[in-house]
């Protein structure tokens, strides 16, 4: 639906797994989507993030998926969906079902540029036009905001540069040799993947891969990881990397990739060269392709205007808030960025909308 200028009470960006938690709380509150409250959603489709994932992802390959609030009343569950089906599937279908039965109204594909102030409204101005608003929930998580580190020679390198955002299969690495950076759960898929494919393949990771004896991630290990994550979203840091706080878990499928000798990593590289990288003890691994599986950043470039970054690299949030600006919230932000915290802090922020208004 094009539009010039609109306004509302709250507009939502982003329709992943956070945004659509905050609609439904909305909704429940008895808030009318698409005139109270509006979301906008860049993605071609329904699925969040999830829609741009490679297609060999299977849902328990990776960090559980969980339930958007309200998703047993239509009678489907990723607990118990098919597991062989690219994960990208189910979560666009089901996310899509969920949009329907609810009535969210998603605008979409809408592009937010930038959220600034005008008088006492909130301005998002966007591919559509400009909506005026009260309230923004900022719900853009981190997939467009790719991270990529810098090491001497980036440049020079004549191979691929290719970031977890745009991996697609491991076919396109057939028969080359392949380096693969980061000590996460994506760097491991790939490694896995490629190994049917890619002529060899060279692990290199920052810091030592922190493999747990739980086969698969456990409750202490997610509640470790949302408190650091937490710690630096109140302190304004930037914020932590997930992996930093749950370590690997030691699956079947991992513990057979350590046997084999596949998921057997090395410190990280010291330079890049045209044909390869170069290890600190100067041995040298031609390659024609780099995958950094180095993780993302939090998206929020379109809040520049609203001057919230602090000097440490992060935004000050407490309880789903901007520490800076109370009518800005940060849905799945920091300790919300896992599914479970997106869906509690679904409830929280549209508590806190409703007192506002």
């Amino acid at each position: 639906m094009a539009s010039n200028a609109m306004s509302t009470q709250v507009v939502v960006v982003g329709a992943g797994q956070a945004g659509l938690a905050v609609a439904y709380y909305l909704r429940r509150f008895e808030l009318t989507p698409g005139a109270d409250f509006i979301v906008y959603d860049r993605g071609p489709s329904t699925g969040g993030a999830w829609q741009f994932r490679w297609n060999a992802l299977k849902l328990g390959s990776a960090h559980r998926v969980h339930d958007l609030p309200g998703m047993a009343e239509l009678g489907i569950s990723f607990e118990t969906a098919d597991h062989a089906r690219p994960a990208k599937e189910v979560v666009a279908e089901y996310y899509r079902r969920y949009e329907q039965h609810y009535g969210l109204e998603v605008h979409r594909p809408v592009e937010v540029a930038s959220v600034f102030n005008r008088g006492a409204d909130l301005v998002v101005a966007h591919s559509e036009g400009e909506t005026a608003t009260r309230i923004l929930v900022n719900a853009t998580g981190t997939w467009g905001s790719p991270f990529i580190p810098y090491y001497p020679g980036m440049r020079e390198f004549r191979g691929r540069h290719v970031h977890t955002s745009g991996y697609v299969s491991a076919e396109e690495f057939a028969g080359q040799r392949v380096v693969v950076v980061g000590g996460g759960t994506s760097a491991i898929g790939f490694l896995l993947e490629l190994e049917q494919s890619a002529a060899e393949i060279v692990w290199a990771t920052r810091r030592p891969v922190d493999f747990r004896d739980e086969p698969e991630l456990t409750l202490e290990g997610g509640v470790a990881a949302v408190a650091m994550q937490d710690a630096a979203a109140r302190a304004g840091l930037a914020l932590p990397s997930i992996v930093s706080g749950t370590g690997v878990p030691r699956t079947r499928r991992n513990v057979a990739g350590i046997e084999r000798g596949i998921l057997v990593e090395r410190p990280m590289f010291t330079s890049i060269e045209a044909d390869g990288v170069r290890f600190d003890d100067g041995t040298f691994f031609a390659a024609d392709a780099i995958i950094w599986a180095t993780g993302f950043r939090p998206e929020l470039r379109h809040l520049a205007p609203l001057k919230l970054r602090e000097k440490e690299g992060g935004l000050t949030v407490q309880s789903g808030a901007a520490w800076h600006d109370p009518r800005i919230f940060l849905a799945g932000y920091g300790p919300q960025a896992s599914t479970i915290g997106a869906n509690r802090a679904g409830r929280m922020i549209a508590r806190q909308i409703m007192a506002q208004l």
